[in-house]
């Protein structure tokens, strides 16, 4: 338990300050501060002494020391149990702070910026701030620290419930959380540096690796009943998922927030209006063109079947004709998408338990890693953002492709890399009209394919997301009318499965660059 008496108050963000330091002087407790912090409480009629008059010292070298002090970081470590720490306070005339309000410069938001230099890096990392948030987290038994504005008023209720006393429980607390963040602040501050200076490493991955993440929120449960589940955010600023907005339907699950992420993924590359359905993490469907309801339509059709339950991934904003198809297919889990006009938005929910997300594209980070854990440790790679154009083409059969097919191909090509391996689509046009996935041979997401595209499969193209290792591929291909293919290339048995798509008259297309998603 901590009667508080004084309190040292220096942040960069002032968000609720003056609210709180009000709160603060009005339990008697005395307010030390520093610089633009201490104006603007003497601005807002509040009792403040400065920093410098407390410690008999200037602040020097450019604001650069301020709170280094024995006189600060004494009346905060001293240990009030402690009889021999107690005598030195008394002789070297140093007073107790019992809470501290600290937060730190943001150097997070400055090198966010694309033309930060590294001098204004440097001069916004903040020592004093960290130095005295684990000075007096160290010593939380004696020593309350607030890091956290949203704290402000829970704080500010426990003083009021308990006569300006802080429980052990809420000290213990707010260490841990000051901790957590010096941590990070540590962390944000060694990324920056370490790529800002590398030398000599080529690799494009870091040498050491500190992931932070804070937990947005609770989820009902995992993958199954039986397993807890949470949402955590990368970092204090929103971005990605963390930042989409939910405007009907209920509470969003484990499974929803993966097939939520792989729906942006497939949808945001297209210049054109896109869509898909996925389910399981897979697409049943994708389509590109004009007019959004058409792409929506020709995506749903696909595989209508598996596309029950699924969830909806739009990369423009859905008007009222698009909504209505949706509201037409059945049940759906979720939509995601950049808008909703106001029509388009009172046909959504109309379905009380579709989930509607907003989803800003631009929020997607394009230089962002892949990870996977695995026992004992973490798998790390680059994204799969490779680009290729219709010039990497190499077309390696007699026959050759018109321009529309060479388009098709183009757009199959950039579906597959969102498929989980073995990975096999069929399109027509820019719609997919059968798609194999997740199999442990080509061949048979080759015949699943064929299978879920039924007459379709017929005059239409083949997309393969590594290369076909043998001529049966061509063979059940070729049987279901199947006229062209794309695939890798660089098997073995290259020169055996071109001279089979050869005897087929098949068109053959290869990239050079592989698609494995497992």
């Amino acid at each position: 338990m901590l009667k508080v008496k004084r309190a040292l108050i220096s942040v960069s963000d002032k968000s609720g300050l003056v609210e709180f330091a009000k709160g603060l002087s009005a339990f008697g407790i005395e307010i030390i501060s520093t610089g633009g912090t201490a104006k603007l409480l003497k601005n807002s009629g509040i009792p403040v002494k400065e920093v410098s008059d407390y410690t008999g010292f200037p602040e020097m070298l450019d604001g650069r020391v301020k709170t280094l002090h024995p006189k600060i970081h004494g009346g905060l470590l001293a240990v009030r149990s402690n009889p021999s720490h107690m005598q030195q306070i008394k002789e070297n005339d140093i007073g107790l702070i019992d809470l501290v309000v600290i937060n730190l410069y943001p150097f997070e938001k400055v090198i966010a910026k694309k033309t930060v230099s590294l001098e204004e890096a440097i001069e916004n990392i903040d020592i004093g701030g960290p130095s005295m948030l684990r000075s007096a987290a160290k010593n939380f038994k004696s020593v309350g620290v607030v890091c956290n504005p949203k704290r402000y008023q829970e704080i500010l209720k426990e003083l009021d419930a308990n006569s300006g006393i802080l429980s052990d429980r809420v000290l213990i607390n707010l260490a841990v959380e000051a901790f957590s963040m010096t941590a990070r602040y540590d962390s944000i501050i060694y990324d920056f540096l370490s790529n800002r200076f590398k030398s000599g490493d080529l690799s494009p991955l870091p040498k050491d690796l500190a992931l932070r993440f804070l937990k947005s929120q609770d989820l009902r449960y995992g993958e199954n009943p039986h397993q807890a589940a949470a949402f955590y955010r990368e970092s204090e600023s929103l971005s990605g998922l963390a930042k989409m907005k939910q405007l009907n339907g209920k509470e969003l699950s484990y499974n929803n927030l993966l097939d939520l992420n792989n729906a942006v993924d497939v949808v945001k590359d297209f210049s054109d209006p896109a869509a898909t359905v996925i389910k399981h993490n897979n697409p049943t469907g994708v389509a590109e063109d004009k007019d959004l309801a058409k792409a929506y339509r020709m995506a749903h059709a696909c595989d209508p079947l598996s596309a029950f339950g699924g969830i909806i991934g739009l990369n423009r904003k859905v008007d009222v004709k698009t909504a209505e198809l949706i509201s037409k297919s059945g049940f759906m889990e979720c939509v995601i998408a950049p808008g909703y006009a106001v029509a388009a938005l009172k046909v959504l929910k109309r379905k009380k338990n579709l989930r509607v997300i907003e989803f800003d594209f631009k929020d997607v980070c394009k230089k962002d890693f892949d990870f996977k854990k695995v026992k004992g440790g973490l798998l790390v790679q680059e994204q799969d953002a490779l680009k290729i154009s219709l010039k990497d083409f190499k077309v390696v059969t007699k026959k050759k492709p018109t321009k529309a097919q060479l388009e098709s191909l183009f757009f199959g090509w950039n579906v597959v890399k969102n498929i989980k391996s073995n990975a096999i689509v069929l399109v027509k046009g820019k719609k997919t009209v059968g798609i194999g996935c997740g199999q442990t041979s080509r061949v048979g997401s080759v015949a699943i394919a064929i299978k879920k595209a039924g007459k379709d499969a017929k005059g239409s193209l083949l997309i393969s997301d590594a290369f076909i290792p043998k001529t049966d591929n061509i063979q059940i291909a070729a049987k279901a009318g199947i006229k062209a293919v794309i695939q890798t290339g660089g098997s073995i048995s290259d020169k055996d499965v071109i001279c089979e798509a050869d005897r087929k008259k098949m068109i053959m297309v290869m990239t050079g660059a592989r698609h494995f998603k497992h």
